[in-house]
């Protein structure tokens, strides 16, 4: 036993001494090993008279994991051939051995970090009353649900951060397949084979997550009386032509469909059964492992980004939902009505997800920058490009076109990325472009000053300042105890509400007037590292205007490499943007007095989106309003302005020639404003602190957030957060009587065991 436990531990593996019967370590205070690995010398101690020996799981033992197969292994055999079907030789790499109970264990080593314990597949049985029942040699007590009494079997689970097991050479255990002084690393790709393939065999479903409120979603009301949308879509809507349409394919037939997700060959990642989408696949995005959803969550999900209102409005369009109030105008799906219920004392901001990748498009000069953009990165990302397009489009119109309201096309663009993602491939691109047109004192990089931008916009009065680490630059706006970053920031609010009209220079002491800029145009396209960007903003950024004014996109992952290609703009894209550099309207739109943007106009069905825009932005401003909200007040403010610029921006892109705004343009520019605003101010809410102990508390909300589960173990918590026991303790507490976090009890080995989870408003279940 001495032998084999050292050998494991010179192998990375931390290995403690047990108790056979009871399937724990036989240490007081073993949990600091969770940490640390022992020494060959307390090796040499715990195990001279051959004690049982028990490995722990996790990052201490190089991200191991375990996935155990309970019941006398009864599922081994059916798990293997699903996981061979799709990886041929992966079981063959993996260390297996029988359990003391006719069990198996499939052991591996991850090359990433994995996730706390998790049931993967599970079996409910009834018994015939309350008395203690064995099975497979474990002892159960049957549960009484409603006139009948049940046990819920585990059939398997994995071990692995904070986890543990008892190994060979144990007594009772052995191995069948490999040596745990040689395990394999798996891909998390690989590992997610093993995953799917154990829940494929789950026979138990939680229940279907609903919305609750009249829509299904948000607490938003659909209508007064009728059948609603979200209702009538559940008992006779097409699920499977949505699954079908979004990429998803039925990869076994029966009573209990089998789905297979986007981008998976073999296998599968979700059951369909009674109507009901039950996903364990952990890359599923936009849905969740372990949980099931109805017809009409689906349908959200998909092809809303999660907008329950946005989902309702358009089943109500295909016919969904009741008719007894026919007649009425029903704009529930853009207008939200005002709560009847009193206000939640403090805002909650349900998560909508990332923008979905189809509102990253626009027709015309925006899209085909992006083609190219795309075609010729090192690393091409889809969020980057369009950022980097759209800014390029907002420039060129600059001072050349405007709405019936006046609306121009300068934008602040904000793109989260992280280090490595290409976010640099982009401005190289509008500068070759602008460079090709004559328009190259256009572009601007960094900001030094107040001064420096109103000087650089007096010479050249559209300008696209193209800057990296925006989030430096609030940081340092924080900082400063001088008025030079504070500045900046008050030169970028006055700039971007003075487009059209006059900009006045600053005079300087005892110095003549140095003169005004008419109708500046600054666009700015920045880049920020996402979690650096929102925790270096302040509350008084957040209310003074400048976050309400800044359109956030987040890039996501980095994209597979491809070699890059030489930035030589297509002809295409060089006639428009040639166009834009000769088009003067007006008289003397290029000249520094007074130029006259051509108005762009607004078709019958475009005036009536955008009416129906302005009211739903409203509508939350309201809501925000009566909670005492005053960050949703200045974000949502801004939205009907924000639609009308991206509005003019996709008319401009789609015929640059004759531009004019439709219902499509409308359509696009407010279900992205709608989307994104809700994304930011969720960010916002998640990331922003008042003080040092609300930043421990988000600090908190974030690492359950991003839990498999949105759950995680007391001790795993504690560990992550890197805090002391009181402090911790503190969190939870306030926490808990918030409503943000709640306690659970889970069972691990037998034993029960404190654990967390988010609360329903905080994750966003309403």
């Amino acid at each position: 036993m001495i032998d084999a436990a050292t050998a494991y531990l010179r192998a990375g593996l931390c290995v403690l001494p047990a108790i056979l019967a009871e399937k724990r370590p036989a240490l007081s205070g073993w949990k600091q090993y969770q940490q640390r690995l022992p020494t060959e010398r307390q090796i040499g101690a715990w195990f001279a008279e051959d004690a049982p020996l028990c490995m722990l799981t996790g990052t201490v033992s190089g991200h191991l994991e375990l996935i155990d197969f309970d019941l006398e292994g009864e599922l081994f055999e059916r798990w293997r051939d699903l996981a061979a079907a799709e990886a041929p030789g992966l079981i063959e790499r993996l260390v297996i051995e029988r359990s003391q109970s006719g069990g198996r264990h499939a052991i591996y080593r991850c090359q990433t970090a994995i996730p706390g314990n998790r049931k993967l597949a599970q079996r409910v049985i009834e018994a015939s009353s309350a008395a203690p029942v064995v099975i497979a040699g474990k002892r159960y007590v049957p549960r009484k649900v409603g006139d009948r009494f049940e046990i819920a079997l585990t059939l398997i689970e994995t071990r692995g951060e904070g986890g543990l097991f008892l190994c060979a050479p144990t007594p009772g255990y052995v191995l069948e397949q490999g040596s745990f002084v040689a395990l394999p690393e798996l891909t998390p790709a690989e590992r997610a084979i093993l995953i799917e393939a154990a829940c494929a065999l789950n026979e138990v479903r939680p229940p279907a997550e609903r919305p609750q409120g009249p829509v299904g979603g948000n607490g938003h009301h659909s209508r007064i009386g009728g059948t609603l949308p979200g209702d009538d879509f559940n008992e006779r809507g097409d699920v499977r032509e949505v699954l079908i349409r979004h990429g998803w394919q039925l990869a076994r037939t029966g009573e209990n469909e089998h789905w297979r997700r986007p981008g998976k060959e073999q296998g599968s990642s979700a059951t369909l059964k009674d109507r009901v989408l039950y996903v364990f696949s952990s890359n599923a995005a936009p849905f969740e492992p372990d949980r099931a959803y109805a017809p009409f969550t689906v349908y959200a999900l998909l092809e809303h980004g999660g907008d329950f209102t946005a989902a309702a409005a358009a089943l109500r369009a295909q016919g969904y939902g009741g008719d007894d109030d026919a007649g009425e105008v029903d704009l529930s799906g853009i207008v939200p009505c005002r709560p009847t219920t009193a206000p939640a004392p403090s805002p909650q901001y349900p998560d909508p997800g990332p923008l979905p990748v189809e509102l990253l498009r626009i027709p015309g000069f925006v899209s085909e920058v992006m083609d190219h953009c795309l075609e010729t990165a090192p690393y091409p990302n889809p969020a980057l490009a369009f950022c980097g397009a759209l800014a390029l489009q907002a420039v060129l119109a600059g001072r050349k076109v405007r709405d019936v309201g006046d609306n121009r096309t300068n934008l602040y663009l904000l793109a989260l990325a992280y280090s490595s993602v290409g976010k640099d491939w982009p401005r190289k691109v509008n500068a070759q472009i602008l460079h090709r047109v004559g328009l190259v004192g256009a572009l601007g990089e960094k900001f030094a000053s107040g001064e420096g931008i109103q000087d650089a916009l007096f010479l050249t009065p559209a300008m696209l300042f193209q800057t990296d680490e925006i989030d430096g630059l609030l940081q340092s706006i924080n900082r400063a105890r001088d008025a030079r970053y504070e500045n900046i920031l008050g030169t970028m609010l006055t700039l971007y509400s003075a487009a059209n009209s006059i900009y006045p220079m600053r005079r300087k002491a005892g110095k003549e007037s140095p003169g005004v800029i008419d109708q500046p145009c600054l666009v700015v396209y920045g880049t920020a590292i996402p979690t650096h960007y929102y925790e270096a903003l302040s509350e008084r950024m957040l209310t003074n205007g400048f976050f309400a004014r800044m359109l956030i996109v987040e890039s996501g992952p980095r994209s597979v490499g491809q070699e890059p290609g030489i930035i030589d703009p297509p002809p295409r894209v060089m006639e428009a943007a040639q166009w834009w550099s000769a088009f003067s309207p007006g008289a003397g739109n290029l000249d520094n007095w007074h130029p006259q943007p051509l108005i762009v106009e607004a078709d019958e069905d475009a005036r009536d989106l955008l009416a129906a825009a302005r009211l739903a932005s409203e509508a939350e401003y309201t809501s925000a309003e009566a909670r005492g909200d005053p960050v949703g007040t200045t974000v949502w403010g801004r939205v009907p302005e924000q639609v009308r610029k991206l509005a003019l921006l996709y008319a401009a892109s789609a015929n640059y020639r004759s531009p004019r705004i439709d219902a499509a343009a409308v359509r696009w520019a407010t279900e992205f404003m709608l989307h994104q605003t809700r994304r930011m101010l969720f960010m916002a809410h998640s990331h922003v602190a008042d003080n040092p102990f609300h930043a421990e508390c988000l600090k908190l909300l974030r690492k359950l957030r991003e839990a498999p589960g949105q759950q995680l173990a007391h001790s795993v918590l504690l560990k992550r957060m890197k805090t002391d026991a009181k402090t911790f303790q503190e969190l939870m507490t306030t926490l808990e009587l918030q409503g943000d976090v709640l306690t659970v009890v889970q069972t691990t080995g037998g034993r029960p065991q404190r654990a967390y989870r988010l609360g329903g408003e905080t994750n966003g279940e309403r």
